[in-house]
């Protein structure tokens, strides 16, 4: 198909409109303009060309984009916005065959040239914002090769949406995507490829990062379908694990510690008051002061029930437990000692009654009464399993009751230390492994 201007013939094929000599094959033609960029045929790619090119549908083969990109660097990942900002170096590759030219050197074209070419209308999937480096010129890169394939190179620094998962924050591994599609072209005009699979990625392995570790990543070709169309996109995945060192120095250590210091009133004598309070209260304080901390590091996130919530929370309780059981020790010995007072003073009072009335009975014979109560009193089976079913219940009950506060402190040093192991235990498996 061919269109007749006045001063020229412009071929209209698959890359778009390319300006052509008459009787002039195209690719010798550009192969003229490269080689002669001081001269006539740059002014002819200029003035030939009005527009930027655009593609024609013919009904071809569609053209196939190999794609490579090196990860310069991955300057912030944030939990908050949920994304992160990355600088790539992309690397397009096709093949031109109007561009074919005779020899086996390959040419560098200015950057300034590009629209005057055609370039796939590649865009970056859920990019928030992205920008070219243009310092000290445009990061672009056009290289012509004798078999017509075009390499065109940028440098591009971009934020990409990353949904997170942070219910086992900070134990957690997050999995974010780089996704590369056409804007315009369905799956009938071009097709994406990686140029050498997974090998086409490279620098991430080399990262180092404040938070994370680059565990693995995988290069993919997926089919985005849309109302459109089908779009061929080019997908990858890496696997970001938090680096824990940072976070147990910070908080679950402070926070461990404080469960321990807890502990230590367990040894001070119940009639400390000021010395048992003050740790209590203190511990608690310091506790609270902690989780703050924690959640205003991430303070968008504050919907997800962390693991590091879970954890300090943990810790919480048992410092909390640990004023509790202070408390209550404390309330039983008090009721203990105003008891034993009682106890005294009715001791007291019924000795000196006892006293009286054991001289009154030394005058009465009662074994005469005893005998006749004693000869008419059965028992029969029900009542005795009443009996002694009451007698078990007693001793049950007796045993659960609290006969000395001392035992509380005794207790409360064994039984805290040990659910403290168990709990953690749990967490750690679970949160680790699960």
């Amino acid at each position: 198909m061919q269109i007749t201007l006045q001063a020229s013939t412009v071929s209209v094929c698959r890359f778009g409109f390319v300006p052509t000599k008459p009787g002039a094959s195209t690719g010798h033609f550009v192969t003229d303009n490269i080689l002669n960029l001081n001269g006539k045929g740059a002014a002819g790619i200029m003035e030939g060309t009005q527009g930027r090119e655009i593609q024609c549908g013919d009904g071809g083969e569609p053209v196939v984009i190999a794609m490579s990109l090196d990860v310069a660097s991955i300057s912030s990942i944030s939990e908050s916005d949920m994304d992160y900002t990355a600088t790539i170096y992309l690397r397009q590759r096709w093949t031109d065959p109007r561009l074919v030219f005779q020899g086996n050197k390959s040419f560098t074209l200015d950057a300034r040239l590009v629209k005057y070419l055609w370039v796939p209308d590649t865009y970056i999937v859920e990019s928030k914002n992205s920008f070219l480096h243009e310092v000290t010129a445009e990061n672009r890169l056009i290289r012509l090769f004798s078999n017509g394939t075009v390499l065109y190179a940028l440098r591009i620094t971009t934020t990409v949406a990353c949904n997170m998962d942070l219910s086992k924050y900070p134990l957690d591994t997050q999995t974010c995507k780089l996704q590369m599609e056409s804007w315009g072209y369905d799956e009938n005009d071009l097709l994406y490829t990686w140029l050498r699979g997974n090998d086409s990625v490279h620098g991430l392995e080399n990262l180092r990062l404040s938070q994370y570790t680059v565990e693995h990543y995988y290069s993919l070709v997926t089919m985005s379908h849309q109302e459109t169309g089908n779009y061929p996109r080019l997908v990858l995945q890496f696997e970001l694990k938090r680096n824990i060192l940072y976070f147990i120095l910070e908080t679950y250590v402070p926070s461990t510690l404080l469960v321990i210091l807890s502990w230590v009133s367990f040894w001070i004598t119940l009639d400390s008051v000021p010395a048992r309070t003050c740790i209590g209260v203190t511990t608690v304080l310091s506790m609270t002061t902690l989780m703050m901390g924690s959640r205003n590091a991430v303070t968008k996130t504050n919907g997800f029930i962390k693991a590091i919530d879970v954890y300090l929370g943990i810790c919480f309780t048992f410092i909390f437990g640990a004023l509790i059981e202070y408390a209550v020790a404390h309330y039983i010995a008090s009721q203990k000692a105003s008891t034993n007072e009682v106890t005294r003073e009715t001791e007291d009072v019924t000795s000196i009654f006892s006293t009286s009335v054991t001289s009154y009975n030394q005058k009465i014979n009662f074994s005469a009464i005893d005998n006749i109560a004693h000869s008419g009193l059965t028992m029969k089976p029900k009542d005795k399993i009443r009996f002694l079913l009451r007698n078990k219940m007693r001793r049950v009950v007796s045993y659960f009751t609290i006969q000395n506060p001392g035992n509380i402190e005794h207790y409360s040093r064994l039984l805290f230390p040990l659910c403290f192991l168990v709990v953690n235990l749990f967490y750690w498996v679970y949160y680790l492994f699960f």
